[in-house]
């Protein structure tokens, strides 16, 4: 019996990948802007993490499907890397890779893996501590024990105070920047966006934002990290 259904063939798997990126490139946008104010401002900060945390649609709606969104992500990259590592069958093209195509799109798994071992570091340093705080201890309140101000500001600035944990962040940003200079444009392209009038737009602000994105949070994470040792 034929297979059927979108994630059963191979444009269906790849339009379906290129969809949970575009979705992660949105949430990525989202994240940075709520991160950066923290440079900004300690109040602003507290006062959107704490909107963030107990908002209802936020934490019952919106986070569950982010969560859905990257462990999809993830495994589909991993299903389509090795159906198309088990489909190579021209060795030439095979050994000849680096002539063929860029370092960012041939080593997509290697920044794919290193990501996903900083998202487990950023979720035991962040969500776990949060969930159990909000729905284990039974504290929505996000205030700093025995005190009346926001505890979000103080607890990303201790993350930050090591110089490996912030060491490490930046190098999994490092990572993302290469991750999406390639996979930008293609998912891009694998949802049918490919002419010659919105292609070069695309693959150019892509360009951008797979930079100043990254960098953005690594100004974050080296902001609060030096900011500690000037206080």
């Amino acid at each position: 019996m034929a297979k059927s259904g979108l994630l059963n063939s191979s444009v269906g798997r790849k339009i379906a990948m290129a969809l949970s990126a575009l979705f992660l490139i949105i949430f990525l946008l989202q994240h940075l802007t709520i991160n950066f104010t923290s440079v900004l401002s300690a109040d602003v900060f507290n006062e959107l993490s704490h909107f963030m945390g107990t908002n209802f649609i936020v934490q019952f709606v919106m986070q569950p499907i982010l969560i859905i969104g990257v462990v999809f992500h993830f495994v589909m990259g991993f299903i389509l890397e090795a159906r198309n590592k088990s489909a190579r069958s021209n060795k030439y093209a095979y050994n000849n890779a680096k002539a063929n195509s860029a370092w960012a799109s041939r080593n997509m798994l290697i920044t794919g893996v290193v990501i996903l071992l900083f998202l487990g570091l950023h979720f035991y340093d962040f969500w776990i501590p949060e969930i159990a705080t909000k729905y284990v201890a039974g504290d929505t309140s996000g205030l700093m024990e025995g005190t009346d101000q926001f505890r979000y500001f103080e607890e990303l600035q201790h993350k930050f105070v090591s110089p490996t944990r912030t060491g490490l962040y930046c190098l999994a940003f490092i990572a993302l920047i290469f991750h999406l200079q390639h996979g930008f444009a293609s998912a891009f392209q694998s949802v049918g966006v490919n002419n010659n009038k919105y292609t070069p737009g695309i693959k150019a602000f892509g360009k951008i934002y797979s930079i100043v994105v990254p960098l953005g949070f690594v100004v974050v994470a080296l902001y609060h990290h030096f900011s500690h040792f000037s206080h």
